[in-house]
């Protein structure tokens, strides 16, 4: 019987790992990659509390509106938004409340929303003053209100 020879395999090269050029590559692409996603995220956090806050808002309008089918009349502004929670011991108490929301809900950014009767651009107003909590503004620091 003729013995096979088995061919070994040369052997391979040994690899200790990546250049200090390799990752470097690698440490630029991944900081390219995070300056053009990251303040697209950002803007998005923002765009998506605006959206909250106006969501907010016209949830108050209709319990608002219920308030004043139920009751002929709005809250006035001393009982303001609290009317919608708890009966009214201050002003005219309505004849037919009921509670027409669970709780209050603040605003996106941790502030109580703001209620003024009789509106200034409405027959009631009910609005957050934005990210910078300031009347006015611009942007995400613009008011969000029922008129819009």
């Amino acid at each position: 019987m003729i013995p096979l020879r088995i061919a070994r395999p040369a052997r391979a090269r040994h690899v200790q790992g990546f250049t200090l050029i390799e990752l470097m590559v690698v440490l630029v692409i991944i900081g390219v990659l995070a300056a053009l996603i990251v303040p697209n995220v950002l803007d998005r956090a923002d765009d998506a509390r605006v959206t909250a806050a106006r969501t907010d808002v016209n949830n108050l309008m209709q319990a608002l509106k219920l308030y004043r089918l139920d009751n002929q009349r709005y809250p006035t502004a001393e009982q303001g938004l609290d009317a919608l929670v708890r009966k009214p011991a201050t002003g005219t108490v309505p004849p037919n409340w009921r509670p027409y929301l669970e709780k209050l809900p603040n605003d996106p950014w941790g502030r109580a929303y703001q209620y003024v009767n009789p509106g200034v651009k409405g027959e009631i107003d009910v609005f957050s003053f934005g990210a910078d909590g300031q009347a006015g503004g611009d942007g995400w620091n613009a008011d969000v209100g029922s008129w819009q």
